[in-house]
């Protein structure tokens, strides 16, 4: 008997150790790190998109939230495991029993001891005992399948979210990429505006020098470019602000970063735009992925009211210094097991009163499930807002594309001609000065127009649920961003 026990306790051993070992190497697992690309250079749309992708920190903490999701899914199958408790323990003290019987305690002070009732003497000596108790609950009428299914459910739910985290960092760094070069552009076109003033500056004074125009055209002529001169240095001011905003999107504060135009500059092919189904976007899957756990949820509590069956194996062994007739051995007596116990069983056990906790439980978690149900039916609402927005956008910017040209030819031609009748004496400084501002914004209009058609075609791949296919149409561009 003593060397099956023995065995037995190897083995025990061996499990507990086995376990210990998967857990640390387990722990132990690390994930790649993502290289940094270098600072202060010309990026492309899609260089800076799939940067943020990979450093932005709330893609990093959605993606561990969603680890920590899955390792909970791990959690909950541990509990189709059984549980192995073991226990050692040595002590000196007197042993004086009594008769009586004392309520349950905690913490346990007032502790019970074991043997007949024999006549106090208060001699201390040696107990020890250990033991090893294997529990395991064969069934659990769902409760554990329910605890999974929840697990799962929000493992798929931060899974959704780092698809919609995802999206939102890809679009605005899109958005952000797409907003630099359109002041650039104005930048361009202030500098041009600048140019031209001061070459009619010039002019306009020379005539005055010589008499053939009055001193306040040169007055005029002065005002009108301090004026470009002032909405230079803010077009530039706004193209550096934005060029900071991008940075810190990257992570790459303090650095100057550089958006190559690629085929930016350029009008976009006319492609069938349309709204896709919203069933698949990040923001519609995450919300229905939060109803899905609610329910989830529920269902753990309708598998919680059940009784609880547990196996259980126990071996243990004890040692005691006091012999059956009271006496006490001397030395270290007791410190060694003496004898040997097994027992094996079934238990049910049940909270009959947690029927009333459980119930106000599945109330509120009914009501939960309400309210994400309603945040998903208002979630689809602004989706599709976005999309029929994101498509009128893209429209007017193509109409808007078509039309500046015939704008900057006509500010062109009116502005030459305002030139020439001003020196022919023909017209007025004022003439000039409101055709150079008409070319100023015919030319801000022009570029700017062919870029709103891009900025609309990220808005649309945005609300229909993926930044891919406005990406894919850069890249299909001669020189798309690369």
């Amino acid at each position: 008997m003593n060397a099956q026990i023995s065995r037995l306790w190897k083995w025990c051993g061996g499990v507990w150790m086995s376990a210990v070992l998967i857990a640390w190497a387990q722990a132990g697992a690390q994930q790649p790190s993502v290289a940094p690309v270098a600072q202060g250079r010309q990026i492309t749309v899609r260089q800076a998109v799939d940067y943020a992708l990979a450093n932005y920190p709330a893609v990093r903490a959605a993606l561990e939230q969603y680890n920590a999701a899955q390792a909970g899914v791990g959690l909950a199958q541990t509990k189709y495991l059984p549980q192995m408790d073991g226990v050692w323990q040595m002590d000196r003290g007197s042993r004086e029993s009594v008769l009586g019987v004392l309520l349950p305690q905690s913490p346990n002070i007032l502790t019970g001891t074991q043997g007949s009732v024999t006549p106090h003497a208060n001699r201390p000596f040696w107990t020890s005992g250990a033991g090893i108790l294997l529990s395991w609950e064969p069934f659990t009428f769902g409760y554990r399948h329910a605890q999974v299914l929840s697990a799962e459910a929000t493992a798929n739910r931060t899974q959704a979210q780092v698809a919609l985290t995802r999206l939102g960092v890809a679009s605005a760094v899109a958005d952000a990429s797409l907003a630099v070069l359109a002041q650039e552009q104005r930048v361009s076109a202030s500098e041009a505006d600048v140019s031209r003033r001061q070459v009619f500056n010039k002019s306009v004074h020379a005539l005055v020098d010589a008499h053939l125009r009055p001193g306040a055209d040169a007055s005029r002529a002065d005002a009108e470019l301090a004026a470009a001169r002032t909405h230079l240095i803010l077009a530039q001011q706004a193209s550096q602000l934005g060029r900071i905003a991008l940075a810190q999107l990257l992570g790459l504060a303090g650095s100057n970063v550089e958006v190559v135009p690629g085929p930016f500059l350029s009008v976009p092919p006319v492609q069938a735009a349309e709204a896709l189904p919203l069933i698949d976007h990040p923001a519609a899957v995450a919300q229905r992925d939060r109803v899905l756990e609610e329910k989830a949820r529920i269902r753990v509590l309708n598998h919680a009211y059940f009784p609880h069956f547990t196996t259980e194996g126990l071996i243990s062994a004890r040692g005691s210094g006091e012999t059956s007739t009271g006496a006490v051995r001397p030395g270290a007596a007791g410190l060694g097991w003496d004898v040997y116990n097994w027992e094996a069983g079934l238990t049910a056990s049940m909270d009959l009163m947690s029927v009333f906790s459980l119930h106000a439980r599945k109330k509120v978690e009914l009501a939960n499930r309400r309210r994400e149900e309603a945040v998903y039916a208002q979630t689809v609402q602004n989706l599709t807002s976005q999309q029929q927005t994101a498509l009128a956008q893209l429209e007017g910017a193509r109409r808007v594309a078509e039309n500046t040209p015939i704008e900057l030819a006509a500010a062109r031609q009116s502005e030459s001609q305002a030139v020439a009748r001003f020196h022919a004496g023909l017209g007025t400084i004022v003439d000039v000065a409101e055709a150079q501002s008409l070319l100023a914004q015919a030319e801000t209009d022009d570029s700017l127009g062919r870029l709103s058609i891009w900025r609309a075609l990220a808005d649309l791949s945005a609300a229909n649920g993926s930044i891919n296919p406005f990406l894919n149409t850069v890249d299909a561009m001669p020189q798309g961003g690369h």
